[in-house]
Formats: C-alpha cells, structure tokens, sequence
C-alpha cells in the first residue's frame, strides 16, 4: 500500500478575515504561508463542503501566499445554506471581490472536484487574473456527469445506494436530486437532516478508494449536513448556473495559461472523461491520470502529484524575497 508523501505542515498561523458581499451575506477567508508570497487561490468542493485545512500541505508557506474561503453559504460564510442569491456568476464575482479586497494581481487558482468547475468558470470570465490552474478531479458541471452520479454509481456501490434510497419510490430513485432537494427544503426538520445525511453520505463514500464510514458519519453533522445538501441540491437543479457544455465551448479564453490537470483513473465521483476532454480541448496542458487512485486530495497519489505540481510552479514563478523552504513533515 502507498504512503503519503511528505507534505508541507497543515497546521500553520492563520490569517482569517471576512468580506461584506451585502444582500445579507458575508464571505469568510483564510490565508496561510508568507504574506507577500506568490498569491494561490484554493477553491473548495462540493458545493458547499467548505474551505479544507489538508489544501495547505501541498503549498510551501515560505514561498507562497495560501488563500481559502467558504463559498457563499458554506463554510463560515453567512448566512448558512442559504441559496436566494446563490449562482455560479454570483460566486464568480465573489472571488474576484476577494482578489481586490486582499490587494492581489494575479494568483494562481486551484480546485478540486466542484472546485475545478468554479475555478475554471472564474478563470474564463477572468484570465488576466490567473497565472496558471491546478485542478484535481475535474468536473464540468454538465448533464451527463450528473446523470452518471444519479445511474452510474449506484452499478459500482449497491449497499450504499440502497441505504441511501431507502423508502424512496423508483421513480424518486430514478431523480434522487429532485427528490432529495423536496426533501432537504421542506418543513419536517427531521425529514431535511435525514436526507441530507443520507446524499452527502451516499457521496462521500464513493468518494474514497478507503472510506473511512465512522468518520464520515462524524463529520455529516445535522447542520453541516443539511447546509451542504441544500447547496448540493439548488446547483444540480440550477445546471450549475452554467450554459450547456461552457466550460469546454470557453476553454480558448484560457489556452495561454499553464493548466495541470490531476486526475484519478478510479474517481467515480468526477470519472476520468471530464478530465481527458479537458486536456484535449487544451493545447499545452498536461493531464496525470493516476491509476488505482480514487477521488480524494488526500488519496497517496494524488498528494504526491499536487505536491509535485506546486513545487514546481515555485521554479516557474519565483519569488526572489523567499529564503529557504520551509521543513516538510508528514501530518
């Protein structure tokens, strides 16, 4: 079995802060590693999972500038779940309120899984911010990866389909979002959290090449639970507030930048096609498809691949004022 490789510390001083977005929401915000480091941009999953503290190990805080927020209503940011005035454009403009707001030029964006989707929406609307993407189990946000997540997976995991659809009809199988977003918004609380718990759970679980079910069940707390879901619902809903197959029509507007693309060959959350099409409708980018290596960042493969990644996006944006690298340890 692999090991994880080592990494940089992930329990590092934090610089956390908040940015009044109005209409009643705020965005919250960390940064780790040098203040006047080489800016990066680390888009968190989901939607809705939040900003993931495991982001800073693959990112040498003497040589760059790590920042993270929750995505509206996830995470921190206020107000919880809350999807009124929650689009993908909303979260576009989000970010770059962000960049100004922290005084950065440019940055490099990184994301995985809904992250990728998010990343790459901004880098479109905005490419003269970027200097370069990284993104980690990719997902274009279309129809057919959706109709994969509601038909394919439950081929390779019946036990957990079937735990998650439990009492469902088959015609509420056959449209678990719908029914799950009836569900997670309705008046019955206890109706809301029980299926909540049961999507992200169903997800999580094949998310992992080892899922760990005690923590899962852990961590699928009734409020963050019910906020994650709820968010996960309204965007399968809403197309992902993006246009039919756009972020491959756009890629062009982004074919200048430096694009790495990490993917698992066993990802059955973010299955590998999204990934390859990418990379194909991208001259110059430069795919590592990682066999026997399932979805998550924390995957052995995957961490040593981002790691890899990052230290060598340190020799191609240098940053003069850095010393010597920081110590890396195994967390």
């Amino acid at each position: 079995m692999s090991t994880l490789p080592h990494l940089y510390p992930k329990d590092l001083p934090v610089r956390s802060g908040r940015l009044d977005l109005g209409d009643g929401y705020d965005l919250y915000y960390e940064e780790t590693g040098r203040a006047d480091g080489v800016p990066v941009l680390s888009v968190h999953g989901g939607p809705g999972a939040g900003l993931d503290p495991g982001a800073r190990c693959f990112h040498d805080p003497a040589h760059y500038r790590l920042i993270q927020h929750d995505q509206r209503g996830a995470g921190a940011s206020r107000p919880s779940g809350d999807v009124r005035r929650n689009t993908t454009p909303l979260l576009i403009e989000d970010i770059e309120r962000l960049r100004q707001h922290l005084g950065i030029e440019r940055w490099i964006v990184s994301g995985g899984s809904w992250g990728t989707t998010l990343a790459l929406a901004y880098a479109q609307a905005h490419p003269d911010r970027c200097l370069a993407l990284v993104l980690r189990g990719v997902f274009l946000g279309n129809r057919e990866e959706m109709h994969w997540v509601n038909q394919g997976m439950r081929m390779l995991f019946p036990l957990e389909w079937q735990r998650c659809v439990e009492g469902l009809s088959l015609a509420e199988q056959e449209h678990l979002h719908s029914t799950m977003h009836r569900r997670v918004f309705g008046a019955d609380d206890d109706i809301a959290v029980d299926a909540a718990r049961r999507l992200a759970k169903f997800e999580w679980l094949c998310a992992s090449m080892e899922p760990d079910a005690a923590a899962i069940d852990e961590e699928l707390t009734p409020e963050f639970a019910l906020s994650y879901s709820r968010l996960v619902c309204h965007y399968v809903m809403g197309d992902f507030f993006l246009e039919p197959d756009q972020l491959v029509r756009d890629v062009h507007k982004v074919h200048h930048l430096p694009a790495y693309i990490v993917q698992g060959r066993c990802d059955w959350v973010c299955p590998p096609w999204s990934a390859v099409r990418l990379h194909q409708a991208w001259p110059g980018s430069r795919l590592a498809l990682l066999p026997l290596t399932g979805h998550m960042a924390s995957e052995p493969a995957i961490a040593a691949e981002l790691l890899r990644t990052m230290e060598e996006l340190k020799t191609r944006f240098p940053d003069d004022r850095s010393g010597s690298s920081a110590r890396r340890t195994t967390p």
